[in-house]
């Protein structure tokens, strides 16, 4: 791979990376402890919205979110033919 091929890779794992820790950061830090009285006005499934956040909703997310990494991680190594 070209150096110019390896610096364009980086720089789309980084803007990955930078989007699912911001979405990460927001639902961890936003909707469990910044925004939890306005969550709170909603209820989901008998419980106050920002109270599930805290308590599993951010657990889920993170999940979906290693999931979604793997597979955009995946795509962008098709795409430079870095893929196993």
């Amino acid at each position: 791979m070209s150096q110019k091929d390896l610096k364009a890779y980086w720089k789309e794992n980084l803007t990955y990376l930078v989007i699912l820790l911001s979405i990460w950061f927001l639902v961890s830090y936003g909707f469990g402890i910044l925004f939890v009285e306005q969550m709170n006005t909603i209820k989901m499934g008998g419980f106050k919205l920002g109270f599930w956040f805290a308590q599993q909703g951010s657990i889920y997310v993170f999940v979906v979110l290693i999931f979604v990494y793997v597979w955009l991680m995946s795509r962008l190594d098709k795409k430079y033919n870095v893929n196993e």
